[in-house]
């Protein structure tokens, strides 16, 4: 069944007009009136609805019943992505959602290559966004993770934090294995650097502001493969996975 993010109001029995990119897809993929859907506005749930009408620029649906289907993780991860090369980053973002996390922090770290700023910035946010919405509709999500606008990892630092931060780097003496399971499942902040890691300086802040630094074992990890590996350990050993 066709699954697609619709961020309006939604109620049994009404008819809602599909956004604009939904109504493109449906009549690319020709779906024909009375099809059914699955809808959600990332207010938790999804809706079943049937296609009401189908124009070439306009779609509407109306809605069946209200699911209340969840599958979130039992504690929210939020990873904190230092930028990578070319595309890795949507592949990471797009992963990171599949699995998922609950919020995503872009890094401007010392070593990152990519420098966003102004326009550009704005234009990688919305992409993002939409990688977002195609992954959770993809994987069945009923939330949106939370993307933050790209921020020095010098001034994120130095902001109070909600959760515990963890600092992948082969510095740590402890595998983030081995502590978790001391743990009991908790909110976390994950924090990856780009190609090549943090720098020294940028790990000792981070140090220095409270983040535990962990290892991901004997092997060094590239930037895109460590966050995921960490979350799939993580839902192996606290379970939500």
């Amino acid at each position: 069944m066709p699954r697609f993010y619709c961020p309006q109001p939604m109620a049994v029995g009404e008819i809602v007009t599909l956004p604009d990119p939904v109504a493109h897809h449906a009549w690319v993929v020709r779906l024909q009136p009375g099809a059914a859907l699955t809808l959600f506005n990332g207010d938790g749930g999804e809706y079943t609805a049937e296609l009401a009408e189908l124009e070439k620029k306009r779609a509407s649906a109306r809605i069946v019943a209200f699911v209340p289907r969840a599958c979130e993780l039992p504690y929210a991860i939020t990873l904190a992505q230092a930028l990578p090369e070319a595309s890795k980053m949507d592949w990471i973002i797009e992963k990171a959602v599949e699995m998922g996390v609950a919020a995503i922090q872009p890094l401007a770290a010392q070593r990152c290559v990519v420098r966003l700023s102004g326009e550009r910035a704005e234009k990688r946010q919305a992409h993002w966004q939409a990688v977002i919405v195609a992954a959770s509709e993809q994987s069945g999500r009923n939330r949106l993770a939370q993307l933050a606008a790209v921020e020095d990892v010098s001034k994120w630092l130095a902001r109070p934090a909600s959760a515990p931060r963890i600092l992948l780097s082969p510095r740590g003496e402890q595998s983030l294995a081995a502590w978790a399971h001391t743990q009991a499942p908790r909110a976390l902040t994950l924090m990856v650097g780009p190609e090549g890691g943090f720098s020294a300086a940028e790990e000792d802040g981070a140090i220095a502001h409270g983040a535990l630094a962990l290892s991901m074992g004997p092997r060094i990890l590239r930037t895109e493969t460590a966050a995921l590996a960490a979350v799939a350990m993580l839902g192996g050993i606290w379970g939500g996975a």
